[in-house]
């Protein structure tokens, strides 16, 4: 069995993220989790991943899907989208902070609206019960009634029914109960990790284990021991002095990468692990949409540009009254190469048709 090199984990790692195309239910029931981002630059994230793995996948297909389809919106190591039995893994939530006595009142006379009307808009609760403003994350000021169900959707109390106009809609959800084993329960969330973006340094792998905080509270203070269980399950390897990890029943000789180009979303389960990406090319990639503008090296939101399983540099991508206009960058000088530029000729027209635009 030949070793384990940087190049083989960099096949490995493209290839086994990139399966064929398949439809949108099957590619979510595969991923687990999608990541969302509401920045349109060319389309959102969720979309900019999705079309890489949906048969013939266009701007806007999940969003329009959503309300026929088993998927939650909900966090997980970020906000995203989630299969419902991952959904059922990380609740009921605890919660690093407990409502006052006010909200807890505020979301009992709520929740008893939403049951009443089936599904809301905040703007029906805001008007409903007047609730105010309250200071937000960013130190501006927000509607109370909106950061209300957003604390009620963490604490699963409510789902997202669906979006208006990029708002989210909600309806009751049903109490969920406990797992009968909560350390079989946070294992399969961190296997669920694991399958999503090995493989992983062990420094990636203990990072995302604190992302995992964000999705079930309760059991951030479990980190240490779900790490040596998974540590005990996982394959491993040490590749230039880098103990790395992935699903035991994968072999990272076995894979092959296609020759095509893509252009990957910020958030793409190849690249959101900067540490990871640094190791495997190289170079270092910075989402800089928001950089100021006079700061930006790549773009507002440039786009990681891969070619079989080398990721080269980016695009800045956007369609302007329906044409797509694109602007690419490399890493490193690229010397002269005509299959390079057809492959990159035939994903403008992928992502053209993506768009509805004309490349």
């Amino acid at each position: 069995m030949s070793a384990l090199t940087l190049a083989t984990l960099r096949t490995y790692t493209v290839a086994r993220s990139l399966p064929a195309p398949v439809t949108l239910s099957a590619a979510l029931e595969r991923a687990r989790f999608v990541q969302a981002d509401p920045i349109r630059a060319p389309a959102v994230a969720q979309d900019l991943e999705l079309r890489h793995r949906v048969s013939d996948y266009r701007a806007g297909d999940l969003e329009a899907a959503y309300p026929s389809l088993a998927i939650e919106e909900d966090y997980f190591v970020n906000y995203g989208f989630v299969t419902p039995s991952l959904h059922a893994s990380m609740h009921p939530r605890t919660p690093r902070r407990a409502w006052t006595k006010t909200e807890t009142r505020r979301a009992a006379a709520v929740l008893e609206f939403v049951c009443e009307r089936g599904v809301v808009h905040p703007r029906e609760v805001d008007a409903h019960f007047a609730h105010g403003t309250v200071r937000n994350w960013w130190g501006g000021r927000s509607s109370a009634s909106t950061q209300l169900l957003d604390g009620m959707h963490y604490r699963g109390m409510l789902r997202v029914a669906g979006r208006k106009s990029g708002v989210r809609l909600y309806a009751p959800r049903a109490p969920m109960s406990a797992p009968a084993d909560p350390a079989a329960a946070h294992d399969q969330l961190v296997d669920a990790v694991v399958a999503r973006y090995a493989p992983l340094p062990e420094a990636s792998l203990r990072q995302l284990l604190t992302h995992l905080g964000l999705g079930a509270p309760q059991w951030r203070t479990q980190k240490q021991a779900a790490l040596a269980r998974a540590k005990s399950r996982l394959a491993s390897a040490t590749v230039e002095g880098a103990q790395w990890y992935w699903p035991r029943e994968e072999d990272p000789r076995a894979y092959e990468c296609d020759d095509r180009a893509r252009w990957l979303a910020p958030f793409d389960p190849i690249v959101w692990d900067r540490r990871r990406f640094e190791l495997l090319w190289g170079w270092a990639y910075r989402f800089e949409a928001y950089t100021p503008a006079s700061k930006r090296v790549r773009g507002y939101y440039a786009l990681p540009m891969l070619y079989r399983d080398a990721v080269l540099g980016w695009a800045n991508v956007s369609a302007v009254d329906g044409q797509l206009e694109v602007e690419l960058g490399y890493a490193k000088r690229q010397k002269r190469d005509k299959v390079l530029a057809r492959a990159i000729d035939e994903e403008r027209a992928r992502m053209a048709l993506f768009l509805r635009a004309k490349a």
